[in-house]
């Protein structure tokens, strides 16, 4: 995988009203940003996290962290609301 900026990275994170109670998740799927940050705050590899959710990239799990990184800062994640499909 090449790297990706950090643009790129959160463009792999949504947050819907209507989906998940607004909580970002990650794009195209119900699994919740926090809930990848806890898996890995516990000790989970990245590996064993794609292993657990074989749909996802190790994209969306740096996706994830960067998301975490911008919201550690204090200062609001511009990431535009999508609608229900």
């Amino acid at each position: 995988m090449s790297l990706m900026d950090r643009q790129e990275l959160l463009s792999r994170i949504w947050i819907d009203p209507k989906r998940c109670f607004g909580k970002p998740c990650i794009r195209g799927h119900r699994i919740w940003v926090s809930l990848i940050l806890d898996m890995l705050a516990s000790g989970m590899s990245s590996e064993e996290v794609l292993e657990q959710y074989p749909q996802l990239e190790s994209a969306d799990i740096l996706a994830c962290i960067a998301y975490g990184s911008e919201m550690s800062r204090e200062r609001y994640v511009d990431i535009p609301l999508e609608p229900a499909k």
